[in-house]
């Protein structure tokens, strides 16, 4: 069921042919992967931990990717990797790195990073079924942290496509993955000081719901991008820079980026300092509505 048990009572249920085991090596997950997928298979592979992911990049990168554009059209790899990924559990070293931006810069990639269990049951069914490659991944923090009602019908989440988890008309946080609860409870204390404040959840960084973000960052006038990656080359960094390309004349005050430090990713207790959390957010808030 791999470490967090999230796949717990597959193989009983769907049996060896389908679930298995393999070693514990992340270029040959890849490459079978790859494999399966041009034999008409969907795989949906697991990289145990997501800072392990270096081992798998051509894989990824170079093949999985590349695959439609490098065959004119005549093959794909849909393939969706699961993977676990983020601080706040205090793991060992290089297992939960944020590397998300890394991936982003590659074209041919999705990449879709729920935070509630109602948003990956449908992002994941979404993910399966699109017929190029995803990069699945769930917060290790999440998994234990949070719980929600999920329908047990099937249901689908179309991929980009952002969700607004608050409205507001002050200032708008655009967000994704465990930072969007730190970003709700910073909103709840900037009400109580007579902020509005609207939080989008990206769930999918690749491609970005450019339209959502434009549309709220026209209505409030102010916006804060928040990510728990570091600060240099993250996703918040493109993020502003779309804003600014697009919405330049509706803002009323520069946009700030929320990150960690650009430093190695710390671990185990050092977490705790280390990431970014909702009080960081509220002091960046109040410096871009009090500009």
């Amino acid at each position: 069921g791999g470490v967090f048990r999230a796949t717990e009572g597959l193989q009983q249920e769907f049996g060896e042919e389908r679930v298995f085991d393999t070693p514990l090596a992340e270029s040959g997950i890849g490459g079978l992967a790859i494999g399966l997928a041009l034999q008409g298979y969907r795989p949906v592979p697991e990289i145990q931990f997501f800072g392990f992911v270096f081992e798998v990049m051509d894989a990824v990168a170079g093949q999985m990717a590349r695959m439609r554009y490098r065959s004119g059209g005549r093959y794909s790899s849909p393939v969706t990797i699961r993977s676990p990924f983020g601080g706040g559990v205090h793991t060992p070293e290089m297992h939960a790195d944020s590397l998300e931006g890394m991936l982003a810069q590659q074209p041919g990639l999705k990449i879709v990073i729920p935070s509630t269990p109602y948003d990956a049951k449908g992002l994941l069914i979404s993910s399966i079924r699109d017929n190029d490659p995803v990069i699945f991944l769930e917060h290790m923090k999440l998994y234990r942290s949070f719980r929600q009602e999920v329908p047990e019908e099937e249901y689908t989440i179309p991929l980009g496509k952002a969700d607004v988890k608050r409205e507001g008309s002050d200032l708008s946080i655009i967000t994704y993955g465990a930072m969007v609860h730190e970003s709700l409870k910073a909103a709840e204390e900037l009400e109580k000081e007579g902020h509005s404040v609207e939080v989008i959840d990206l769930r999918t960084v690749m491609p970005i719901d450019l339209e959502t973000i434009v549309t709220s960052v026209e209505k409030t006038g102010r916006a804060i991008v928040v990510q728990e990656a570091q600060k240099q080359s993250g996703m918040a960094s493109h993020i502003v820079a779309e804003i600014n390309d697009r919405a330049i004349l509706s803002l009323e005050a520069p946009v700030l980026r929320v990150t960690a430090p650009d430093t190695v990713f710390a671990f185990s207790q050092a977490e705790t300092v280390w990431l970014p959390n909702y009080k960081d957010v509220i002091e960046t808030a109040k410096k871009v509505l009090t500009f």
